[in-house]
């Protein structure tokens, strides 16, 4: 399986590396409208090549969804986490009475039934 990895990875890596030589002229990125960089006296373009301007999109996007998940996830983490105190609650009761004895139960019977 780790053969495979490796594999995969080596094919990824020869589809980015092919993809960046294929695009490396320099492009023109236009940061804000002409008209708010005027106004806001921010400087307006960058120079760069078309691949990182590519891999930064799939990067962004990436980050994007991965944020997205985690707030939509919220609802599921908070559920399984009161399900996780509500389990060690009971697990603490079920021992508190289990240490307990009946009040009509011998205490001789009661230490056999403990170390057993």
């Amino acid at each position: 399986m780790r053969y495979i990895r490796y594999a995969f990875y080596l094919v990824l890596a020869i589809c980015l590396v092919t993809v960046a030589m294929a695009n490396r002229g320099a492009v023109t990125l236009h940061l804000l409208p002409e008209q708010l960089a005027g106004f806001a006296g921010l400087p307006n373009t960058l120079e760069l090549p078309l691949f990182v301007i590519i891999f930064g999109g799939i990067i962004a996007g990436l980050l994007v969804g991965f944020v997205w998940e985690w707030l939509r996830e919220h609802k599921i983490r908070s559920e399984a986490a009161k399900a996780r105190r509500d389990v060690k609650d009971l697990e603490r009761e079920v021992v508190r009475l289990k240490g307990e004895k009946p009040a009509d139960q011998d205490e001789i019977l009661a230490l056999l039934e403990k170390s057993a």
